[in-house]
């Protein structure tokens, strides 16, 4: 038992560490403070092993099975609690009343502008930038950057418009472009 401690936690638990990257690797990786979370957790279910390994299946198995259980569980916890907040979430976008028209920010007494806010004084400035931005773009990719702000994916605004694959990623190219983005920085 000493042997496998001292193999996992050499190096500053490296293989245990190599373990729980392989791991999450397979269910699509997390930020840095979340793996931090589930090396933690790794160490408890280490330790969890030690007690239960009964020397019949090798070690390496057995605990990549039980890290595998255990952070599925976690992960599947972790997003049982995003969706749970997210249906407690309301948007002051939201229709309300039988009128799909009427929307819960339409009723709630604000001066607030967001343009103003964000804008501050160079309003007139940033204006200005964006009219020459797209004075250098063509009609279609005005309208797929119009159909891009109303939510429409690439596929929808290739049909929607009638362009192709090619005719679309030519487009985007062109509006992203650092020859035209210049003029906005």
């Amino acid at each position: 038992m000493e042997q496998i401690v001292s193999e996992y936690y050499a190096d500053n638990a490296r293989k245990l560490h190599g373990v729980v990257d392989k791991i999450l690797l397979k269910f699509g990786g997390l930020l840095g403070k979340d793996k931090d979370d589930f090396y933690s957790l790794a160490n408890e279910v280490f330790v969890e092993v030690m007690g239960r390994y009964d020397g019949v299946q090798p070690f390496d198995g057995f605990l990549y099975s039980c890290l595998c259980n255990k952070m599925k569980t976690e992960i599947t916890r972790r997003n049982r609690y995003k969706r749970k907040a997210d249906r407690m979430a309301i948007s002051i976008d939201m229709s309300i009343g039988d009128e799909e028209n009427s929307r819960l920010a339409d009723i709630i007494a604000d001066d607030f502008d967001m343009d103003k806010e964000v804008l501050g004084d160079k309003e007139d400035e940033y204006s200005k930038k964006m009219t020459l931005y797209l004075r250098r773009l063509s009609k279609i990719q005005i309208e797929i950057l119009k159909l891009i702000i109303l939510g429409y994916r690439p596929r929808e605004i290739q049909k929607e418009l009638h362009i192709s694959n090619t005719q679309y990623s030519d487009a985007m190219n062109s509006i992203r472009a650092y020859r035209n983005v210049s003029i906005l920085l």
